[in-house]
């Protein structure tokens, strides 16, 4: 891939190579309840742009200058989007925020349930962490496999992205601080954002130098990116978004447009994602261009 290549359908082309491994990433051999595996696949095979898991692959390669190595980070790229996935049909319940629509279909509690809901979102994250040991096949050094399962174990879970949406619950429009808001949405998605690109680069044999600055490249596009959430739930388009929007404010959530509004947020994002590209650039990449015009893409997307 060169600097000329159409970020879009690079991704889509990720994306499809992700979902085609998703297919065969749960064994039909598997004796598993049939309510189960469809719940799970429902919110699996829900499509979606599928950021995390390219963000692995385009690490990888960006290490090493080589196909090969995104081909080596497909599990992983499985791995993150099963805890995604497990994540979103949480999020979506009555508990948390009790929403009808994911992706413009039903959420996994309106079709299946609550209770089984709750359990293929569990099954999804169990997986996720016997996904991560399949890299070691495909050439992937122990060494950095069992990097990679102590990284996902660390950002997705208390220290990580669980606690970002613990905090988020607790947040309340006018009582959470700025300092507050940043402590949610760092963990609530940039942590799985950092994982992403933390093992697509140990995949690719980053050095300890470059991990340390892809790591900030991954925290600020990860902080940009849910700004731009935020910001599209205010004026996005809902026929893009595939659910409703201001569903931030009629849940009274705190946002950073409402606690320091639009223009001040839009100059964030920019401010992070100019940081996040530098960081690219100081890295010593064989291949950087893919990561720094997905940083572009992240903040001009209108879904």
């Amino acid at each position: 891939m060169n600097v000329s290549v159409d970020i879009r359908e690079y991704l889509k082309q990720c994306a499809s190579e992700v979902e085609t491994a998703l297919q065969a990433s749960l064994p039909r051999e598997w004796d598993i309840p049939a309510t189960l595996r469809d719940a799970m696949m429902y919110s699996l095979e829900a499509g979606g742009k599928r950021i995390r898991p390219a963000l692995v692959m385009t690490a990888a390669e960006a290490i090493r200058g080589s196909s090969e190595a995104r081909a080596a980070a497909r599990p992983v790229a499985c791995a993150v989007e099963y805890v995604h996935t497990y994540s979103l049909i949480h999020d979506d319940l009555p508990a948390m925020d009790d929403d009808d629509y994911r992706r413009g279909k039903l959420t996994n509690h309106k079709v299946f349930g609550e209770a089984m809901a709750i359990l293929a979102g569990d099954a999804l994250l169990t997986h996720a962490f016997s996904l991560i040991p399949q890299s070691v096949r495909q050439g992937v050094p122990l060494e950095a496999a069992l990097a990679i399962v102590e990284d996902l174990s660390l950002l997705a879970g208390a220290s990580g992205m669980v606690g970002g949406q613990v905090a988020d619950m607790q947040g309340e429009q006018g009582m959470t601080t700025v300092k507050e808001l940043e402590y949610i949405h760092l963990h609530k998605t940039s942590d799985l954002v950092i994982f992403s690109v933390k093992s697509g680069a140990r995949i690719g044999g980053a050095t300890p130098f470059q991990l340390e600055q892809l790591t900030l490249y991954a925290r600020n596009i990860g902080l940009a990116f849910q700004i731009q959430d935020d910001i599209l739930d205010l004026i996005g388009d809902e026929s893009k978004l595939g659910k409703k929007t201001n569903s931030d404010v009629n849940q009274q959530k705190v946002t950073y447009p409402y606690l320091i509004g639009m223009q001040e947020s839009k100059a964030l994002v920019d401010r992070l994602t100019e940081e996040a590209k530098s960081a690219v650039s100081n890295a010593g990449l064989s291949n950087p261009s893919l990561l720094l015009q997905i940083a572009d893409y992240l903040v001009q997307r209108d879904h």
